[in-house]
């Protein structure tokens, strides 16, 4: 009780939070300090160790981490809850949206899903509308998601069609150059042409976004009505994610007797199971204890379904892993994403997982069929001295044909999400056309997703999200409008982000011409 009244003391009083942030912490001190869904001895031996993590979501989670309500049905039969009609024009619409999305929850507190804004809005478009007319009214509309929802885990999806939406869209992102909402691209190589594809190249060069996403991929594992929300996080549209816990592989490897071959036998049965009894008691105590899909008028005017709902089994640590492993094996020499020794074992370790995690079933997690998704988790601020999900470690990124052929076989294993950020150099501006040839060819060895920043640009992309550098000067004095600045700030102090290693995309000097 004295922890948790000193906590509360240091919240109220901070001159670097803002109300509203105050009334969230509070909310998420007060969760927490209830007491936690029943776990082994082992389990809660691991959870304390943090060898496994649960995001710090809250002792007793009464809300699922993400929720993707299907906004589609929402504006075809009205919110009775809100007593919102079915919008008869693009205004009636954008409203609807707007109100509707205060009122759908998350772990961050706001929405992380605002739907496929071009396919949503586009039949609300008159023919008469002319393209600045539409590009003034979604300004007004970008401006509003900034300003309610502050926080850069607010993400929508775009494509794989074209249409004068998206299109507007991209104008709109470049001449406010905000954070939110964060974008998802998708990318179809049947259906996308290569200018909506440049178009979005040309909208990273300026804001840091879209990222863009292999969606026949996304199919295979979710059906067509799929999305990519908060950071990476994908899952099907009318459902979501409980849960998400996660492992890491660094501590996992660091208690294991043994090297590779080991651990593969017998440390990995071990430690997934214990991430799995983790979530299984988070879920339980959601749907069963909480009743959120029993009382939520999402769920009641049948906008969710919990048959659409899996939860998300995250890795992280998988290079320090690799590297400890091996060392324990003798080999000494070999990094991830640069020598074929480390290289074969993370692929062994991560389809070790992905096998695990699908054949140990989870309840309520229809969505998944019956058990969790695999997520190659992208960190968070407290992660010291170990990287993010599955990537190679900041500073040590090979070149870009390289870091590409070394993560693209991971991605298929990864149906909840995976993420490799390549930083390029400002000689990528002159030409577009060579990124939109590196994302299509990215998917066609097999990559899941593509995220590229520009090294010079004000947007840093931390796991998933996005801040302004100018947004995170004197932050712990001063405070931050976005909620996830916070997260950034402590992101960047860990890790390093802004060093990621800067991929030249014009390299003659890998097939240089006769006579140079």
């Amino acid at each position: 009780m004295t922890q948790l009244v000193n906590d509360a003391e240091s919240i109220i009083t901070s001159p670097a939070i803002g109300y509203d942030q105050k009334v969230r912490r509070l909310a998420a001190l007060a969760v927490s300090a209830l007491p936690y869904p029943a776990l082994s001895a082992a389990c809660q031996e691991a959870l304390e160790k943090r060898v496994i993590c649960d995001m710090f979501e809250g002792n007793r989670p009464y809300t699922p981490r993400y929720v993707l309500p299907d906004y589609a049905k929402a504006l075809r039969q009205g919110v009775r809850h809100l007593e919102l009609d079915p919008p008869q024009d693009l205004d009636d619409a954008l409203s609807f949206l707007t109100i509707l999305y205060g009122h759908v929850p998350s772990v961050t507190t706001y929405p992380v899903y605002l739907g496929d804004l071009d396919a949503l809005l586009e039949p609300y478009v008159p023919a008469e509308m002319t393209d600045e007319q539409l590009d003034r009214t979604l300004r007004r509309f970008w401006i509003q998601l900034d300003r309610l929802l502050p926080d850069a885990f607010v993400h929508t999806n775009l494509g794989p069609a074209d249409g004068r939406v998206v299109r507007s869209i991209f104008r709109v992102e470049r001449s406010l150059r905000q954070v939110v909402p964060n974008i998802t691209l998708k990318v179809d190589a049947d259906v996308t042409p290569d200018s909506l594809i440049e178009d979005g190249v040309r909208t990273v060069f300026v804001t840091g976004k879209p990222h863009f996403v292999n969606h026949p991929m996304m199919v295979r594992d979710h059906g067509p009505e799929y999305a990519a929300v908060s950071c990476y996080n994908s899952l099907k549209i009318g459902g979501g994610s409980h849960t998400l816990t996660r492992l890491n592989l660094k501590e996992a490897a660091v208690r294991q007797e043994g090297g590779l071959e080991e651990f593969l036998a017998t440390g990995l049965p071990l430690w997934v199971e214990l991430t799995a009894e983790l979530m299984q008691a988070r879920i339980t105590s959601l749907v069963e204890e909480q009743h959120f899909f029993a009382d939520h008028f999402l769920a009641t005017e049948g906008l969710i379904d919990i048959d659409r709902f899996s939860a998300m089994f995250g890795i992280f640590g998988l290079a320090e892993c690799v590297a400890e492993l091996l060392a324990h094996d003798g080999i000494h020499d070999a990094r991830w994403g640069h020598d074929t020794r480390a290289n074969d074992a993370a692929y062994r370790i991560v389809e070790r997982i992905a096998d695990l995690v699908a054949a140990r079933p989870q309840p309520y997690c229809a969505g998944g069929g019956g058990a969790a998704y695999l997520h190659s988790q992208g960190g968070i601020d407290l992660d010291e001295g170990v990287t993010a999900g599955t990537r190679i470690p900041v500073t040590d990124e090979p070149g870009m044909r390289e870091h590409i052929t070394a993560c693209a076989p991971l991605h298929t294993h990864f149906a909840a999400g995976i993420s490799d950020i390549f930083h390029v150099d400002q000689t990528a501006v002159r030409n577009p056309q060579a990124m939109v040839d590196i994302v299509k060819g990215a998917f066609a060895v097999g990559m899941r997703d593509f995220t590229f920043n520009l090294a010079d640009n004000e947007f840093i992309r931390i796991t998933g999200y996005l801040v302004r550098k100018s947004d995170l000067v004197d932050i712990d004095a001063h405070g931050a409008r976005h909620g996830s600045d916070y997260l950034a700030a402590g992101s960047e102090r860990t890790f390093h982000l802004t060093d990621r290693a800067v991929k030249r995309v014009g390299a003659h000097e890998l097939a240089p011409r006769p006579g140079r």
